[in-house]
C-alpha cells in the first residue's frame, strides 16, 4: 500500500483540503483522477504515493479513501508511518 498512488483535490495553498467529521480531521484521497472527478467535480488535483502522503498529514488527520464509494475505508497512517520507520532503521 505504501507504493500506491493516491488523488486528492488540492487547496489554492499549499496543504490538504481537512474535512472536519465527528471521528475528527480527515483528508478524502481517491484512487484515481476519475474518482476524485466524481466526488469533487473540475477541480485543480495533484497526487501522490500513499508513503509520501502520511508523511505529510499533520498527526491526528486521517486519511479517508474514496469516500462515498462503494470500498471507502480509512487508511491506516500508524501502521504505514511504522512500516517507514522500521525500513528507515534496516
Amino acid at each position: 500500500m505504501r507504493s500506491a498512488r493516491l488523488y486528492f483535490q488540492r487547496p489554492e495553498k499549499p496543504g490538504f483540503l481537512v474535512s472536519e467529521t465527528d471521528e475528527g480531521p480527515v483528508v478524502p484521497v481517491f484512487t484515481s483522477w476519475a474518482r476524485l472527478g466524481l466526488f469533487a467535480g473540475p477541480c485543480e488535483w495533484a497526487s501522490t504515493t500513499a508513503a509520501d502522503l502520511v508523511e505529510l498529514l499533520p498527526e491526528g488527520v486521517r486519511v479517508l479513501v474514496d469516500p462515498l464509494g462503494p470500498g471507502a475505508f480509512l487508511l491506516d497512517t500508524e501502521a504505514l508511518r511504522a512500516s517507514g520507520t522500521e525500513r528507515e532503521a534496516r
